[in-house]
């Protein structure tokens, strides 16, 4: 099973790296291909985001999406790695032109895979399966005590947002009545 506490020690030894993020998605792909040690250890059965590490240089956080959820297009303010152990994750990414946001691409992360956001990164999320999405995600900085913004995704307006987003996963719990 995953030992938790030794993974977030793996994460905080990465800091020390002249990569920092590169040794992070490089210890993620190493945990999330052991996905029956991480389900058992971080089980998917609701939407959650829930605090495994938190200090001001990095963030460790189990996160689940509900069947079906989406969050809004927002930003980090700072690198993140992010391991899917269970289900899929599509990601859209944006970029800022003339003031506007644009949609540039999209990403399906499946089990076991990767992906790193550097700190310019502004991504929506979707979980398009009937099942929830397991995902490892790790934040080089704090990640509850930072500026951050929201863009609605039909008018893709800015939206700031002093706190993470987590009405995002009441809404979907109540939605499926879990």
């Amino acid at each position: 099973m995953l030992d938790v506490e030794q993974f977030v020690a793996e994460c905080r030894a990465s800091l020390a790296e002249p990569e920092p993020r590169l040794a992070v998605a490089d210890l993620l792909e190493r945990t999330v291909d052991a996905t029956s040690s991480v389900e058992r250890a971080l089980p998917a059965r609701r939407a959650e985001m829930t605090t495994l590490h938190h200090s001001p240089d990095l963030t460790v956080l189990k996160v689940v999406w509900a069947p079906g959820m989406s969050i809004w297009p927002h930003d980090h303010q700072m690198w993140a790695a992010i391991g899917i152990y269970a289900g899929q994750e599509d990601n859209t990414f944006f970029r800022r032109v003339d003031g506007c946001l644009e949609s540039r691409r999209t990403r399906e992360l499946s089990t076991s895979q990767v992906v790193l956001l550097g700190d310019d990164a502004i991504h929506a999320v979707h979980n398009p399966l009937g099942s929830c999405t397991g995902a490892i995600h790790v934040y080089g900085g704090d990640f509850f005590n930072r500026d951050m913004t929201q863009w609605d995704p039909e008018t893709l307006e800015p939206r700031p947002e002093a706190k993470p987003p987590t009405r995002f996963f009441e809404e979907a719990n109540e939605r499926l009545g879990l």
